[in-house]
């Protein structure tokens, strides 16, 4: 599992080779303008509020238990501000991603002739009215199933004790859901929709939370997370594609 895991994470790297290649590069300049803005965003957004949340996420004790406060505090400080700092970054990974969709499609297009050397296939056809409707229930199960984890997450955050494991399982959860996110690139140009990019996921456990992991971690670098939404597109394609054993021979 965990050597997975670090394959997983390798496609990033994978990603940033590609998205250097010749004929790849113009197709990242759009991609590259939209993250250039809404992480400056982002950066700006989180010091306005990052002690505001963390005296909110930090509980607070009568005086007399001072002494246990301090040594609470201390103990989930670290945690807590990797967490906040984490999901401001994802959060903004996610706005950064919807905007750039269709760019991000173009990427994962190109990534793919490039690594197979064939046209795409984009899979079975479906009369418009179908496809249109096959991808608003797409879009729709995949904000459900956020939301139901991000609900649950939520409750678990606000238990006191409880909370104590709630940074891992954000990380997780935000490793998960950024996987996804970048699957549906290459996918969708084959007429996969969520059910099929959640199946794929889980087929590939160690592998896609190895890969959003990698990919919450380079978000949350400063300046080398300028050209992470990119680099996730292609890392992403790359990562499909082996698992479907589809590489130019």
């Amino acid at each position: 599992m965990i050597s997975q895991l670090f394959n997983g994470s390798g496609h990033i790297f994978t990603g940033l080779k590609l998205i250097s290649q010749p004929g790849i590069r113009r197709f990242v300049a759009v991609p590259l303008g939209i993250n250039v803005a809404l992480f400056g965003g982002a950066i700006y957004y989180l010091f306005s509020k990052f002690g505001q949340w963390m005296d909110r996420l930090i509980p607070d004790f009568p005086s007399w238990l001072g002494w246990l406060e301090s040594i609470i505090s201390w103990l989930l400080w670290p945690l807590f501000s990797i967490t906040v700092l984490l999901l401001v970054f994802y959060t903004f990974a996610l706005v950064a991603n919807l905007i750039a969709a269709p760019f991000n499609s173009l990427l994962a297009e190109k990534v793919e002739n490039l690594l197979t050397g064939k046209p795409l296939d984009t899979g079975p056809s479906y009369p418009t009215m179908e496809m249109i409707k096959r991808s608003i229930g797409s879009e729709l199960g995949k904000l459900l199933y956020f939301l139901k984890w991000w609900i649950l997450l939520v409750i678990i955050t606000l238990i006191p004790v409880v909370n104590f494991i709630s940074p891992v399982l954000w990380v997780v959860f935000g490793a998960w859901m950024l996987s996804l996110e970048y699957l549906d690139y290459p996918m969708a140009n084959h007429n996969k929709f969520f059910k099929d990019i959640n199946k794929q996921a889980m087929s590939t456990r160690s592998l896609s939370l190895g890969f959003g992991g990698g990919m919450m971690l380079f978000t949350s670098i400063p300046f080398l997370n300028l050209i992470a939404m990119p680099a996730g597109v292609a890392g992403a394609t790359s990562l499909w594609l082996k698992t479907q054993d589809n590489f130019r021979e």
